[in-house]
């Protein structure tokens, strides 16, 4: 199974792709799409939109997820990152696949353990995990890989839980 993980962003937006394949994990794409402050917020959109729907092209992707948007004191910055949230889900939707999304802790508590783990320690789990010996780039591209294990985690787990009709 190939997750795509993503971390919101109108300027930066990690992304990474992992495979999911008999108990282990591996790392298949992981960068960062940017867009140009100097255009306007509708083009940055759009840009934002062109450059997700290459990743897909390019990359088989059954499942995705997101980091919800978190809103600590800047409210422009919250609105920005819930714009560029609304443009992804809607392209990988678009494409068929289900969009999960999980909070900044849950992430952190799926990765690490603990909900209140530092960018440094996030990063160096998910380096670990897939097998890395350092995460390229900035923090949105090991926070995108997080994303995408964390889903991976919770997809396992809801797997094993039985449905239908309990006698």
């Amino acid at each position: 199974m190939f997750v795509l993980g993503i971390d919101p962003g109108l300027t930066r937006t990690g992304y990474g792709i992992i495979e999911v394949s008999g108990g282990s994990e591996r790392a298949v794409a992981a960068g960062v799409i940017r867009t140009d402050p100097e255009r306007s917020v509708a083009e940055r959109l759009v840009e934002l939109r062109t450059d997700l729907e290459a990743v897909l092209d390019d990359h088989p992707v059954h499942t995705a997820a997101i980091e919800q948007v978190f809103v600590n004191k800047n409210r422009n910055t919250a609105i920005s990152v819930a714009r560029a949230s609304g443009v992804v889900m809607a392209c990988v939707s678009d494409r068929g696949h289900a969009v999960a999304e999980y909070s900044p802790s849950q992430v952190k508590m799926a990765i690490t353990g603990s909900g209140a783990a530092d960018k440094v320690q996030m990063s160096a789990v998910v380096a670990m995990r897939l097998g890395l010996s350092q995460i390229a780039g900035p923090a949105d591209v090991a926070d995108a890989l997080a994303v995408a294990l964390c889903h991976a985690q919770h997809a396992a787990a809801a797997s094993r839980i039985p449905t239908g009709d309990v006698a």
